[in-house]
């Protein structure tokens, strides 16, 4: 389960979106959730969340909760960020 928070539909947060879509269908094909949220439209969940700068990915599931932030280009931090590489045996399910 992951959670991307963006800052409306910006080069930026457009940019992080289609850069964790590819990192997420080439290393957990069918096996991710995500949600965006726009904290434009959603500022209770950005706060409640604690995310105080955007782009922010937060990995909910498996426990414990990771964040990587920034627009996500960099597939080796993403990767390492979110614990993906242990991920194979993960259950993730497409959203």
């Amino acid at each position: 389960m992951l959670q991307l928070f963006v800052t409306g539909q910006t080069p930026r947060s457009l940019r992080a979106l289609a850069n964790l879509r590819r990192i997420c269908d080439a290393r957990l094909p069918g096996r991710y959730e995500l949600r965006v949220v726009d904290v434009l439209e959603r500022p209770q969940m950005a706060e409640e969340a604690r995310v105080l700068a955007t782009p922010t990915l937060i990995r909910l599931q498996p426990a414990p909760p990771r964040r990587v932030i920034g627009d996500l280009s960099d597939e080796r931090r993403v990767v390492d960020g979110l614990e993906l590489d242990g991920a194979s045996g993960a259950s993730f399910s497409v959203s």
